[in-house]
């Protein structure tokens, strides 16, 4: 059955490759359902409903994605966009979380007809086959950085970002919390690694579980002290079964009679969620396609249609059941890695955030210094597409450069994609090299450069 419905022999893949890759994805945005709910609270909405509203909506657009492109993405509520929403749109300008989530509805119904229309499928294909292999390298770097964030490796310092200190943590005594995780992480790293070049299949999913493991073994013998009050938590399940929380304190809650008396504010904040998820969700294709070797000779995806078409269902499903909005995660690379080629494993994925409607205490607990491993370890293997870039040809090499370091230092997929389309324009424009820039690159450089100055 999962032969035929998802072409398995055709995309050299199995069930059990499938399944673990799909499992191992979960594993790695997990965290999600913990993070989600606490950024959105400060809004004001209920948290409990903001979880199950999360992991259902995460649940129909995985299984958006494996129906209308058969495709091994998975797809949640996205970091950065929720923030905007409870941070900016709520808390800054003073809005209701009403509000934002009318917002978040419109903007996924224009982006079900941008996608129908194929506008957003031909911005995807006019971004030049070098700038893509760039944004496949700055998610690597990106996604590694926030792996070494997650386990606290990297932390805050007077050059904005450090190493952490063991010493430090020796000194002011969390060492058994913090320093300890630190620790862990860079053993399960290690381990990933041994584990990938010894060619084992289900890598990933293994480093997460033997680092998981031996963080227990440490709690259990003391090494590791719990401190939930700074974020460090029991390693140990606090139960395996629980009821999903109502979604009636979310579900429908739009205000629709602000459009009629605010109507140009709110244009802004559409356009804001609409800018931002649509080249996140555009670089977030193009870097796990091409690390899958999906894109064809012309550097074109042939099922972008139906996965931009089910990130558009999964953001207005998640509005109308209550969270910020879906996109598809960077996370899918450690799938991918793992070798899952279709649909079957975001279906995998989507299975999964059900399963966790009743199974919250369990993966709950899954231990950021567990999951960071297996983003450091894909940030490494989409760092091997540098390789593909002519480096000798500056006109191209240049904005693919720029693509990754913003990509990485400024901590966005976005702002990279409209720094490297930018320099593109420019570049080849100064040398001369007209021929290679298409009509729609030059409409998104400029509306990227009236976005800095407007937004």
């Amino acid at each position: 059955m999962f032969q035929k419905l998802f072409r398995l022999n055709e995309h050299h893949t199995t069930v059990r490759t499938e399944l673990v890759a799909g499992l191992t994805t979960f594993m790695t945005m997990v965290y999600i359902l913990a993070v989600n709910p606490s950024i959105l609270a400060a809004s004001g909405m209920d948290q409990g409903a903001i979880f199950t509203a999360t992991a259902l909506a995460s649940a129909i657009a995985c299984f958006c994605m494996a129906g209308f492109a058969n495709l091994p993405f998975a797809l949640s509520a996205g970091m950065g966009l929720n923030a905007y929403f409870a941070y900016t749109v709520v808390g800054s300008y003073g809005y209701s979380w009403q509000v934002a989530l009318t917002a978040v509805l419109v903007e996924g119904i224009i982006f079900i007809i941008l996608s129908l229309t194929n506008v957003r499928e031909a911005i995807f294909n006019a971004i030049p086959k070098e700038l893509k292999v760039a944004v496949s390298v700055g998610i690597g770097l990106f996604i590694c950085f926030i792996g070494f964030q997650n386990a606290h490796i990297v932390v805050d310092g007077s050059t904005l970002v450090g190493l952490f200190s063991f010493k430090g943590s020796i000194t002011s005594g969390t060492f058994n919390s913090e320093g300890i995780t630190v620790v862990l992480a860079i053993v399960g790293t290690l381990i990933t690694a041994f584990l990938l070049l010894r060619g084992v299949k289900g890598y990933m999913l293994y480093g997460i579980l033997i680092t998981w493991i031996i963080g227990i073994v440490c709690q259990l013998l003391g090494f590791y002290v719990p401190d939930p009050a700074n974020g460090f938590y029991s390693l140990l399940p606090s139960g395996i079964v629980s009821m999903p929380a109502s979604l009636s304190p979310t579900l429908f809650k739009f205000d629709f009679a602000f459009i009629g008396s605010h109507l140009m504010d709110f244009i802004v904040i559409v356009f804001a969620f609409l800018f931002v998820d649509i080249f996140d969700t555009l670089g977030t294709l193009i870097g796990c396609a091409s690390k899958a070797n999906m894109l064809d000779e012309n550097g074109e995806l042939k099922e972008i249609k139906g996965a931009l078409l089910a990130d558009a269902v999964g953001t207005v499903v998640g509005a109308c059941l209550g969270t910020s909005t879906i996109t598809t995660f960077v996370e899918s690379s450690s799938g991918v890695s793992e070798g899952g080629r279709t649909g079957l494993t975001s279906v995998a994925t989507g299975v999964l955030f059900l399963a966790a409607l009743f199974l919250s205490p369990l993966f709950l607990t899954i231990p950021s210094f567990a999951t960071a491993p297996a983003l450091i370890i894909v940030g490494f293997l989409m760092m091997q597409q540098a390789g593909k870039i002519a480096w000798e040809e500056l006109s191209d090499s240049i904005p693919a450069f720029l693509c990754m370091a913003t990509m990485a230092f400024a901590y966005s997929i976005s702002d990279g994609i409209s720094m490297g389309i930018i320099s593109y324009v420019v570049i080849n424009l100064l040398c001369g090299k007209r021929e290679k820039i298409s009509p729609l690159m030059y409409v998104l450089a400029v509306l990227f450069i009236l976005k800095y100055f407007l937004i």
